[in-house]
């Protein structure tokens, strides 16, 4: 188990336990749900498909996908989030739970009909080699959904600098205690998140393109969603960020083909497990 970090994995725990997303019926994880799987191929699955859930957090995805397949492995390298991820998941008796890193998922290779790591791969110390740890387990021409966070290599370069102001924000909040980072981090939810995604839902009302607003994506999501969001923006100390393209050659690497990339969410993408890989 050596591609996690304690810290990282410490931090995420406290954080799906402050947010724990027991709102079933919430419209932000619907809604992000249909976006982050809209590429996914559901139909081809088998029937009674198995497969995991990398990184699976308080199970607000599982949630969802355990209604369509077989059986579902919740993995998380965190026993605090995995004790969440029980309780939120107890009505679906197809998941199973396993705490164990992405380097340690415990089912056998080439075993899994499906797999997805949605928000994760991007907090370990090496990403590609997360991703090739997925497709180990994966049967030959099975699926692998994953969402990583983009380099803002489609955005202008005011944008991206914007960003590298609020990553050094990031940097000293994530190495406060939890007591601390916590309260910081709904404070910028409070006077960050909240005024700019309200600002751009205005200006969107007003037929103002918002695409390239700070903040815009959260517009129309709930400050429960702004504040976890925050949370984890801020109080994560390893955040990574790739290109597009580095994305597919990673994935590529890893031994994946047929990569698709969402229209939508920057940057999902979705790659099948080569007949034979590296």
């Amino acid at each position: 188990m050596n591609n996690l970090d304690p810290g990282v994995v410490k931090a995420f725990g406290e954080q799906w336990d402050k947010f724990d997303h027991t709102e079933r019926d919430n419209p932000d994880l619907q809604r992000l749900f249909q976006s982050y799987f809209e590429i996914f191929p559901w139909h081809e699955l088998p029937q009674n498909a198995e497969g995991f859930d990398l990184g699976c957090g308080t199970g607000r995805w599982a949630h969802f996908v355990a209604q369509r397949v077989g059986t579902l492995h919740c993995v998380d390298a965190s026993a605090a989030a995995l004790d969440v991820a029980r309780r939120n998941l107890q009505t679906h008796p197809n998941c199973s739970f396993h705490c164990a890193s992405v380097d340690a998922i415990p089912l056998a290779d080439a075993s899994a009909d499906f797999g997805y790591s949605l928000g994760v791969l991007h907090h370990v110390p090496d990403t590609e080699e997360g991703i090739k740890a997925c497709v180990r387990k994966l049967k030959p021409g099975a699926p692998l959904l994953i969402y990583l966070y983009y380099a803002f290599d489609n955005r202008p370069a005011w944008f991206r600098t914007l960003w590298r102001l609020s990553d050094f924000v990031r940097r000293v909040v994530s190495a406060l205690p939890f007591a601390i980072r916590s309260p910081l981090s709904d404070i910028i939810a409070t006077l960050v998140y909240w005024p700019l995604a309200r600002t751009a839902k205005l200006l969107e009302a007003l037929g103002v393109a918002v695409d390239s607003f700070p903040l815009s994506a959260y517009r129309n999501r709930s400050f429960y969603s702004m504040r976890t969001d925050a949370l984890d923006r801020f109080g994560t100390r390893i955040e990574k960020r790739f290109t597009r393209e580095q994305i597919k050659r990673m994935m590529e690497a890893a031994g994946l083909q047929r990569i698709e990339f969402s229209e939508s969410v920057c940057w999902c993408a979705v790659g099948y497990r080569r007949l034979e890989t590296p």
